[in-house]
């Protein structure tokens, strides 16, 4: 791994966040929500998108590993609010989850 792609990792990493749902609606709405799965690393897949990375994008798209939370999921979250990892790489937003809650 170069430099700079671990400065690009260590960078997304610090823009990683815990999120509630009522405050990623509105970005499910506009269309710009993408889910990773929660066997993915968020951070190497964001950066795989800022580097353009169509191969590794491609790939975990076929493996319905990142696609866009479907209207069914929407519903479900906004009942329950639930946190999710979250990641700005505009005009999308990366998220991850949702985390079960801590008890």
């Amino acid at each position: 791994m170069t430099s700079d792609t671990q400065a690009h990792l260590a960078k997304l990493l610090e823009q990683t966040a815990l999120i509630h749902w009522d405050e990623l609606q509105v970005h499910f709405a506009r269309g710009a929500l993408i889910r990773v799965a929660d066997n993915v690393d968020l951070v190497e897949t964001a950066l795989s998108i800022v580097k353009n990375d169509t191969a590794a994008v491609k790939g975990l798209q076929a493996l319905k590993q990142l696609d866009a939370p479907n209207d069914d999921d929407a519903r479900a979250w906004a009942d329950q609010n639930p946190e999710f990892w979250a990641l700005v790489i505009a005009p999308w937003v990366l998220i991850q989850g949702p985390i079960p809650p801590k008890e």
